[in-house]
């Protein structure tokens, strides 16, 4: 038997609900709180975290606030969510939890961060859009997360799918408890001392988390950061908490980064519409000097980034991930690849408009229709395309727009002539012709 700290590899430990033995497979790793190990329940694999006799003396309120998660259950497959308490004969005062075993398809984020992997543009869209999404139904259970930092989350590099981690750190919404935060991610009230951590800092905490995805770079950390001669509590406190500003702040240019020192930001801001910069300078203005109305909802982040997403356009030579911007376009010269330096032509484009609702998605070659581009009311709901892009087959520089939903659309061509496309048909792409999908209106554009 191969011992680990904590647990013995072969060890049966015992759940609290069912009473069924837990069987410790192998160690996976380990961090302040305790360790994690591969284990088996009733054949099915599984993940046991086991805490160390120190931290539970640290945190007293620990099995309480376990007990209760498991009762409110996961509020998505996206959470590693605790299952069960499970006890060990041979540790009569420790304890720990069974949660799903996370896949070995998922990277940390601090993997992202170190370049260990390096995902597409659209990759980290997904990624951004699935943590807003899966925070927002943590919320809606009436939890906070109170920790949201790179330690704890998980993603799949070739899709952007998630999974979230260290659950136990979740609470009741605006409940006291041990838990403060990861410093970095905190938000300022909780440096300053004048908040617990609850769902209104959580957004402050996502919003650097997405800054970071799309910025590689730390929202707050500019010229006053190398400014720093020595980092500690009292210098973190002023920068994160005291004294924060916005590295791209519109009105004050005092905390720019420094060229040569922070050129992560500097690259990837002016890549990115103006409307993602402009959520991002609300989220550290406001959303520093009015957190309870200034911060950005988990929902507008959802449209945010499913519309950025949807902006993405390959430049024609080299293929490069772009994005278009119609705000940048109405001001003037072409945009040019930032990959490659040559001019980005205006990409073929649906414009959809339902009522006050307007959405733009570029026609790459694999865009793809879902439910809430048809119906704007519908949920966000990826599994299943009801629409697509397809090349001709004899004839590759013919695209289409193909039907994939279960109801047929009205295409109307430039020159008026109009025919059904039923459920498997498709509409040419080409400019001037109008979709009529039932909810919603389309509008081709090339060029």
């Amino acid at each position: 038997l191969i011992m680990n700290q904590l647990l013995t590899i072969g060890a049966a430990l015992q759940t609290q609900a069912t009473g069924l033995p837990c069987l410790i497979e192998s160690f996976l790793g380990g961090g302040a709180q305790g360790e994690v190990y591969a284990a088996t329940l009733a054949g099915q694999a599984v993940a046991v975290k086991w805490y160390f006799p120190q931290y539970l003396r640290q945190d007293p309120d620990l099995r309480r606030r376990l007990e209760q998660i498991i009762r409110y259950g996961a509020p998505s497959d996206r959470f590693l969510w605790p299952l069960d308490l499970v006890t060990w004969s041979e540790a009569e005062a420790g304890f720990g939890y069974i949660m799903p075993l996370r896949e070995a398809r998922f990277k940390g984020l601090t993997d992202l961060v170190t370049r260990r992997v390096n995902p597409s543009f659209r990759t980290l869209i997904s990624c951004g859009f699935e943590l807003a999404l899966n925070y927002r139904k943590l919320h809606e259970k009436g939890l906070c997360y109170r920790d949201i930092a790179f330690g704890n989350l998980f993603f799949d590099p070739e899709t952007g799918e998630v999974r979230i981690g260290d659950n136990d750190n979740v609470d009741v919404n605006n409940r006291r408890g041990a838990i403060s935060g990861t410093s970095r991610f905190m938000a300022p009230e909780i440096l300053r001392g004048d908040a617990e951590p609850n769902a209104q800092t959580d957004l402050f905490s996502l919003a650097t988390l997405l800054f970071y995805l799309l910025c590689n770079h730390h929202p707050l950390e500019g010229a006053r950061e190398l400014a720093i001669r020595c980092f500690d509590q009292a210098a973190m406190t002023r920068l994160y908490g005291q004294e924060p500003l916005f590295i791209f702040d519109p009105q004050d240019e005092r905390n720019r980064p420094v060229p040569g020192e922070q050129d992560n930001p500097l690259l990837f801001w002016p890549l990115y519409p103006q409307a993602l910069r402009n959520q991002f300078a609300r989220a550290f203005t406001a959303g520093i000097n009015d957190p309870e109305h200034g911060r950005v909802r988990e929902s507008e982040w959802c449209n945010t980034l499913v519309a950025l997403r949807d902006a993405i356009v390959h430049c024609p030579l080299c293929q490069a991930e772009n994005f278009y911007d119609p705000a940048a376009r109405r001001l003037g010269a072409p945009p040019v690849c930032w990959a490659c330096q040559q001019p980005i032509p205006a990409p073929a484009r649906l414009r959809i408009a339902h009522r006050n609702e307007r959405m733009l998605l570029i026609l790459n070659r694999d865009s793809q229709l879902f439910p809430h581009h048809l119906n704007p009311s519908a949920d966000f709901d990826f599994g299943e395309a009801v629409g697509a892009v397809v090349v001709h087959p004899q004839q590759p520089t013919v695209w289409g727009l193909e039907n994939r939903s279960t109801d047929k659309w009205v295409a109307t061509t430039a020159a008026g002539a109009v025919h059904e496309v039923a459920p498997g048909r498709r509409a040419t792409i080409a400019t001037g012709t109008r979709l009529h999908f039932g909810l919603s209106e389309g509008e081709i554009r090339v060029g």
